[in-house]
C-alpha cells in the first residue's frame, strides 16, 4: 500500500498562501508517498511541485507529484488530476468529466455532499471516476458519511484527501492505494479499479473557522477587483 494526499491547495490557488517547498516538505514529514496539487482553477502549482521533485531526485526518490486541479462547474467542484492545461471553468460537471476523460485525466466529485464548498450534491450519473468520500474538512463527518455510503450504492471507487491550505495540515486526509510499484500509471490504474482505501482524521473546528474568516477577506478583495468569478 502507498499513502497519498490527492486535494493539497497551494499559493496558486485564491485562497491559500502556502509555499511548494513547505507542502512537499510537509508530505515527505508525514510519510507520504505521493501528493496532487489541486489549486482551484489553475495547473501552475502541481506543475512547478513536480518540477521542483524532478530536479531533486535525490531528495525525493520514489516520491511522486500528480499535477492537477479543483475545477469550478456550474454545480460545484471536480477534481482533475493528471493534467498539464487549465480546464474550463462553469461547464457542468458532466462536461467537465467529459473533458477529464478527453486529456485521459481522472475525474473526481470533491466533497460531494459538503455543500458550504461547492460540493454538487450528488454522484449518480455525474461521470466521474471516483468520489472522495473523506475530506478532512468535513469537520462534522456527516457529509464524509453520506458520500461514502452513495459511493458503496454505486459501486464508486473512493479516496481521501486533506483539502489543505496549509503546510500543517497536508496528510490530514489521505488514501491508501494497493499497488506495488509507485507510479503516476499505476496510481490511476488503481483508482479507476476501486483499489483505494480513504482515511484520515478531521481537521480542527477552530482551524477550519479561522481559514474560512481569511477566505471571505481574500474573495471579497478579489471580487471587488474584479478578479474572481463566483457561482
Amino acid at each position: 500500500m502507498f499513502k497519498y494526499d490527492f486535494h493539497i491547495h497551494s499559493k496558486y490557488s485564491r485562497d491559500s498562501q502556502t509555499p511548494l517547498k513547505d507542502i512537499l516538505r510537509a508530505a515527505k514529514e508525514r510519510n507520504l508517498n505521493g501528493i496532487a496539487i489541486c489549486d482551484h482553477d489553475e495547473v501552475k502549482g502541481g506543475l512547478k511541485a513536480l518540477e521542483i521533485v524532478k530536479s531533486n531526485p535525490d531528495k525525493y526518490d520514489n516520491f511522486i507529484v500528480i499535477p492537477g486541479t479543483e475545477v469550478s462547474t456550474s454545480k460545484g467542484h471536480v477534481l482533475v488530476l493528471g493534467v498539464t492545461e487549465k480546464i474550463p471553468s462553469f461547464m457542468t460537471p458532466e462536461e467537465t468529466t467529459d473533458y477529464a476523460r478527453d486529456l485521459n485525466a481522472v475525474s473526481i466529485i470533491a466533497h460531494p455532499f459538503r455543500k458550504s464548498a461547492h460540493g454538487i450534491g450528488y454522484l449518480e450519473g455525474s461521470g466521474a471516476d471516483a468520489a472522495e468520500t473523506f475530506n478532512s474538512k468535513c469537520i462534522t463527518g456527516g457529509s464524509n458519511k453520506k458520500a461514502r455510503a452513495e459511493a458503496e450504492r454505486l459501486g464508486m471507487p473512493q479516496v481521501g484527501g486533506s483539502d489543505a491550505h496549509i503546510a500543517e495540515l497536508v496528510g490530514q486526509g489521505y488514501t491508501l492505494v494497493n499497488i506495488d510499484i509507485n507510479t503516476r500509471e499505476n496510481v490511476f490504474d488503481a483508482i479507476l479499479r476501486g483499489e483505494t482505501i480513504p482515511e484520515g482524521k478531521h481537521t480542527p473546528v477552530g482551524t477550519v473557522i479561522n481559514q474560512m474568516k481569511k477566505n471571505v477577506v481574500r474573495r471579497t478583495r478579489l471580487i471587488m477587483n474584479g478578479r474572481l468569478k463566483e457561482f
